[in-house]
């Protein structure tokens, strides 16, 4: 069974806190979760990581770790219930989970009931390729990846921070929702386009 949620900002609003509780089985004070930090600024103390542990702990989890999979092993996440992955650098994070064999081990963790939660990079990568944030921010592609194929454990492709032209400046002053339907067009695609406070549940 798939349990993911997806969204630009993490645990933003009192209806997204809400839309992950219903994810989970049994009680909380039996339940460890990690964060995975590969793709953020600072690794584990970034601040969207820091509260994202906040907030876990505020939930009732008996334990919240961090991950780095760039220098920890994947099989680590065996150990936990939710997998939180956040956001940063989409390329960055997608390198070093293929790299270090972290993309297959989310893909059998997503098949066993383990919860995914994937904010704005970690997002991403979850679904089927990076291609949007290489059309929006090719800049971000520091480790020079050629392959732009992502996790594939959903076929959504979200473009986060939908709301936030200030995240995508563009040289021609078009919007994002402008260059958004010309991307959509060129890869005969659609963008599941999420605001700061939305979010995209999959619960199959």
């Amino acid at each position: 069974m798939t349990k993911i949620l997806l969204t630009s900002n993490g645990f933003f609003t009192d209806l997204i806190k809400q839309q992950f509780l219903q994810l989970i089985d049994g009680d909380l004070s039996n339940l460890k979760a990690t964060i995975i930090t590969t793709a953020s600024h600072k690794k584990q103390n970034n601040r969207f990581a820091m509260k994202a542990k906040e907030d876990l702990l505020g939930f009732g989890f008996k334990k919240v770790d961090f991950i780095d999979i760039e220098f920890d092993k994947p099989e680590l996440l065996e150990n936990y219930n939710v997998i939180y992955i956040n956001g940063g650098n989409p390329f960055y994070l997608l390198y070093h989970l293929k790299k270090s064999g972290a993309d297959l081990k989310l893909k059998e963790l997503a098949k066993q009931n383990t919860i995914l939660v994937g904010v704005s990079a970690g997002a991403i990568i979850l679904g089927p390729n990076i291609n949007i944030i290489d059309y929006f921010t090719p800049q971000m592609n520091t480790v020079n990846i050629k392959d732009l194929t992502a996790l594939r454990i959903t076929e959504e492709a979200i473009i986060p921070h939908y709301d936030r032209e200030d995240l995508f400046p563009d040289s021609s002053s078009k919007t994002i929702e402008d260059r958004l339907k010309v991307f959509e067009k060129l890869n005969n695609c659609s963008v599941v386009r999420l605001r700061d406070d939305q979010f995209l549940l999959i619960n199959n």
